[in-house]
């Protein structure tokens, strides 16, 4: 075997994975606590497979996680004192993200991406929109909104965009990616549940 000497990094170690139908989800970083851990699993780990440069794994780690911590105390402060807490999402993304900020996912429209919803599916879905004191819904920049559309078209709910973070550049203007993204999905859902 060619990569018998290929170390593994687990950056999810000791993170406790939530369950949904699919199994374990894996979106973890969407949980800022989660993300800081990884952060720290990461450094840790690299630390160990190459002891030369233990120390500035650890110094960028520190730095690193020091932003996350703002972050989420920012976040906090924008979100914790939202009047409406239920999400419609399309994907299994958002659970972590949830988790951390106390929001209620209330259904989930395509639990596998590229699934569109059966009929049943579909107003089953309406139904609940039009149950809830805000209408909105939550997709994702990386799929198609058709789904997403119809339901608004039936229940009059405004459509937002919230990204998951899995996709991006990999050059130096995108070194706080993670940062500005979630602080935009702040935003959005700052104003969609006021």
């Amino acid at each position: 075997n060619e990569h018998k000497n290929l170390k593994v990094i687990d950056a999810s170690k000791d993170i406790e994975l939530l369950q949904d139908e699919e199994g374990e989800n894996p979106h973890v970083w969407l949980s800022i606590t989660d993300a800081i851990r990884q952060v720290d699993n990461i450094a840790a780990q690299l630390a160990e497979a190459d002891p030369e440069h233990a120390a500035a794994y650890k110094a960028n780690a520190v730095a690193y996680t020091d932003k996350l911590k703002a972050l989420q105390a920012k976040l906090h402060a924008e979100l914790d004192a939202l009047p409406h807490r239920d999400i419609v999402t399309f994907h299994e993304a958002f659970p972590y993200f949830a988790k951390e900020f106390n929001l209620n996912i209330v259904k989930v429209i395509e639990r596998e991406p590229g699934t569109e919803p059966t009929p049943s599916e579909l107003q089953e879905t309406i139904e609940d929109v039009n149950k809830l004191p805000v209408k909105v819904l939550f997709t994702e920049p990386q799929y198609s909104p058709s789904a997403a559309e119809t339901i608004s078209r039936e229940t009059g709910a405004k459509i937002y965009s919230l990204d998951p973070v899995v996709t991006g550049e990999a050059n130096e203007t995108a070194l706080d990616a993670y940062i500005t993204t979630m602080e935009k999905n702040a935003a959005v859902l700052k104003e969609a549940l006021q």
